[in-house]
Formats: C-alpha cells, sequence, structure tokens
C-alpha cells in the first residue's frame, strides 16, 4: 500500500473530529482520501474513503443512537479505526487489511433495524465515494467494480450530482440551515 503515511495521517484526523462530533471535516478527509486513490486506485485506500464517509454519515444523525445495540457498534466501529491507526503505525499492512475486512464484519454481525440502517449507510457511501472517483477521471465501470456496486447505480447517482451541481458533500447543522432561512426572508 503506497499511502500508508497519507491514510495514517488522515486516519489520526479523523479521530480528531470524532472527538469534536465534526462530521463534516469527518466527510472532508473522506473526499480528501478519494482524491489519492483516484491516482494510485488502491483498492484498500478506496475503503477506508468509504468507511470514514460512512462514519460522518453516522454521527451527523440522531436516529441510529437510539436503535438497540448502537452503542456496543459504535465503539467496536471506533475502536477499529484505532487498530488501523496501530497496524499501519507498526507498518503492517496484513493486519491493516484485516482490520478493513473486520469493519465489514462489524455490519454483518448486526440484526434488525440497525444493520439495516447501517448497511444502507455503507451502500450510499459506496455510491458517492464511486461517484468522486468517476469524477477524477476513473471510467464508470472500473470504479463500479473496484467499489462493488452496480453500473447503474453509479450512472443514476452521478447523474443527479452532475445535475444538481454545487457541493454536495457538505451539509449543515439543522440550526445552521434555519439560520440561514431566517437570513433569506429578513
Amino acid at each position: 500500500m503506497e499511502e500508508r503515511q497519507h491514510i495514517l495521517k488522515v486516519l489520526k484526523e479523523v479521530k480528531f473530529g470524532l472527538e469534536k462530533k465534526d462530521y463534516v471535516k469527518i466527510k472532508h478527509l473522506s473526499n480528501k482520501v478519494v482524491h489519492h486513490s483516484s491516482i494510485h486506485q488502491d483498492p484498500d485506500v478506496i475503503a477506508i474513503a468509504v468507511i470514514i464517509y460512512a462514519l460522518s454519515k453516522l454521527i451527523e444523525r440522531e436516529d441510529y443512537k437510539e436503535e438497540k445495540n448502537w452503542i456496543p457498534f459504535y465503539k467496536s466501529y471506533l475502536e477499529n479505526i484505532n487498530d488501523m491507526v496501530v497496524a499501519l503505525e507498526k507498518k503492517d499492512i496484513n493486519r491493516f487489511r484485516s482490520e478493513v475486512d473486520s469493519n465489514r464484519k462489524l455490519i454483518q454481525n448486526l440484526s434488525g433495524n440497525l444493520k439495516h440502517f447501517i448497511g444502507d449507510v455503507f451502500r450510499r457511501a459506496k455510491i458517492n465515494k464511486a461517484s468522486k472517483i468517476y469524477a477524477h477521471g476513473i471510467s464508470m465501470e472500473k470504479t463500479a467494480k473496484i467499489l462493488g456496486i452496480s453500473l447503474w447505480e453509479l450512472t443514476e447517482y452521478a447523474g443527479r450530482v452532475r445535475f444538481k451541481g454545487g457541493n454536495l458533500a457538505v451539509t449543515l447543522p439543522i440550526k445552521d440551515r434555519i439560520k440561514y432561512v431566517e437570513e433569506i426572508f429578513r
């Protein structure tokens, strides 16, 4: 994995963003990883981009936190990210890859509504990151294959994003949205 130092730095920044519950910063870090993954097309780097983006969506939405098993899942998820950092610090790429795989298993081992919600977040995160990689010039077919999504899903999402324009990756908190709307109507 050529990007070890870069991913290590990003994962440490993610941990800092988590402490502050700064999901916008975490989304930006995911996009930073996507830029590098577009250059090297390293599956490990792409997996990290998806993991980070999904994490930003998980801490952004409050409704997941009411689900049964949320707390143990979230605790395991954070421990998994920490284990990735430790593996990269020790330059143990095999352990790092094992931790990436463990991240996937965390979701597979969930049950009930939480499994459905988290699975959906990860599916959407893959599609979002695929769209970003495609925007960096990698073919749709190759991008879809790397991320394990259908060409149809990527085409539909990429078309919607291009049509709307703007930066869809930034989501403002509800209070800031309300304040923004109030300022418009003054």
